[in-house]
């Protein structure tokens, strides 16, 4: 009789992981219809919103526009470090050559938000939400926003080719950053002093390892460690056979295109980022890329059109073009809490019942 009864709970643990996958869905979709086309009808050179975002959007924000104003588009070699995105210019009209310097910009992730909340951008894509600094520029405005995640990456640990370390647990990381582990030594590594890297206060890796890795643990100060601009981590691990800094798995494969044999990412806690363990969760540190606007922007602009056209399923070409994962392709199972349902198990079967009129009210993801 023991035996049946748990041979009926295995069976009722699988039926609730099948509940789950089919219906985890429904509450991240919106409630709101939502046009799904490979554009947006009344778009053009003359209406298109002023978008702007981080470093690691860049090449993501010129496909978007690429994509919806029916532009050709390629990836063009870096002249000094960086891969980028080269529109057509000869399918562009003469009147608007200078749409991508006027049109799309890079300001970076802290100069992004402080465009959007003084009217400077219409709407942003960054890998992070407002931060601090930047909250408190907007309340002193009087300014809110509407931040809403659309696509995943992998937020990734770099090392020196050299380094035989291959793998670290979170907490190792945690120690690392807080100085507590100061010698690769301490890790299974060579007996040398690491020379740990970090990026400045409001860029978008630091505010993301903040948040993410650390989750309110106190980065110790590493003198001189803080580097300006993205594309100097891999050149610093490069050039430091003790070096470690953290960047965007979309940047470093697509934009910068270091490859793991000249920078090599480590696994956390024995998971390798990759496009499976981003679209599975596994992975521990997963950032969101989030698109931005103000809350009080006119529903009926083409900003705002463009704002939910980017939650659409036809957006998810420019995100994986790009080297982002779409939200919707994430295949984890969602957690749900013990006290929505009821259980019910006999010698014959079981059932799953919601507890609040029969029906799901919302499964949150």
């Amino acid at each position: 009789m023991t035996m049946k009864i748990k041979l009926i709970m295995n069976k009722l643990k699988n039926t609730v992981l099948l509940f789950v996958a089919i219906f985890g869905c429904i509450s991240c979709s919106s409630t709101e219809d939502i046009e799904d086309s490979n554009s947006i009808e009344g778009i053009s050179f003359e209406n298109f919103p002023k978008i702007d975002g981080s470093t690691s959007a860049n090449c993501l924000n010129k496909i978007i526009a690429c994509k919806l104003l029916n532009i050709p588009y390629k990836w063009l070699p870096p002249l000094v470090d960086e891969w980028m995105i080269q529109p057509d210019y000869e399918k562009i009209p003469e009147q608007h050559k200078n749409f991508f310097m006027e049109r799309i910009q890079t300001s970076q992730t802290h100069g992004a938000f402080m465009n959007l909340i003084d009217g400077v951008a219409d709407i942003i894509l960054t890998h992070r939400t407002i931060s601090p600094d930047e909250k408190a520029h907007a309340d002193k405005l009087g300014v809110t926003l509407i931040e809403t995640p659309v696509a995943l990456d992998a937020f990734v640990f770099v090392v020196n080719k050299d380094n035989p370390i291959k793998s670290l647990t979170v907490e190792q990381v945690h120690k690392i950053y807080t100085g507590e582990i100061t010698n690769w030594a301490q890790v299974g590594g060579n007996n040398t002093n690491m020379k740990i890297f970090t990026r400045p206060r409001n860029s978008g890796s630091e505010e993301v390892m903040r948040e993410l890795v650390m989750k309110g643990l106190e980065i110790a100060d590493f003198p001189e460690s803080s580097i300006g601009f993205m594309i100097f981590v891999f050149m610093e691990v490069i050039d430091n056979p003790d070096g470690i800094c953290y960047t965007f798995n979309n940047y470093k494969e697509w934009i910068a295109r270091k490859s793991d044999v000249v920078v090599p990412k480590i696994a956390i806690n024995g998971i390798f980022p990759d496009e499976t363990t981003v679209k599975n969760r596994t992975y521990p540190f997963i950032s969101e890329v989030h698109v931005a606007i103000r809350s009080d922007l006119d529903r009926n602009s083409m900003a705002y059109k463009l704002y939910k056209w980017l939650q659409t399923e036809a957006a998810n070409a420019a995100y994986t073009e790009s080297g982002f994962i779409p939200k919707s392709a994430a295949t984890s199972v969602a957690k749900i809490s013990a006290d929505k349902f009821q259980v019910y198990p006999n010698l014959v079967g079981a059932y799953l019942q919601p507890l609040k009129n029969d029906k799901v009210v919302k499964i949150k993801m």
